[in-house]
């Protein structure tokens, strides 16, 4: 298959998990890395989508406070997590500058841009199920660099 994530065998992963999903090297020699940054089990459970929502615009965001090198962070369809396009980023930076990052969403007090204004779909965020969704993520990060367990 063309799509890297559907070559993944979505039956042995253990979420959560960090892992690397896609590299291309740029015609300037610059090279993008694409994390998957996998909040639930797949097929078993998913995220409900006012957490979705918040957690992108909150990780959107902060992490941009913390790094240039963020392309874009983006929901996946099945709600089971994110993907994190960087320029770059290799593995041992790219999992502390995400722990740093879902810290500062553990400190948020409101979700940016959640209005009519900057937003499709406004009405649609809780800063309160993003922040528990992140804090169960964070809760397990000794398990982040671990796809398929032995």
């Amino acid at each position: 298959m063309n799509v890297e994530s559907f070559n993944l065998d979505h039956t042995a992963v253990l979420a959560p998990f960090v892992r690397v999903a896609d590299r291309k090297r740029l015609p300037g020699g610059d090279e993008l890395v694409k994390y998957d940054v996998r909040f639930c089990q797949p097929n078993r459970a998913h995220l409900e989508m006012e957490a979705v929502h918040s957690i992108e615009h909150l990780t959107a965001e902060l992490m941009r406070n913390h790094t240039d090198r963020l392309i874009d962070f983006s929901p996946m369809g099945c709600q089971t997590g994110f993907y994190a396009l960087t320029l770059g980023l290799e593995p041992a930076e790219f999992l502390p500058l995400l722990e740093t990052t879902f810290r500062d969403v553990l400190e948020a007090t409101e979700v940016p841009a959640a209005n009519e204004v900057q937003c499709g779909w406004g009405a649609n965020h809780s800063l309160v199920a993003a922040q528990a969704a992140v804090r169960a993520f964070l809760a397990d990060r000794d398990q982040w660099e671990t796809v398929v367990p032995d």
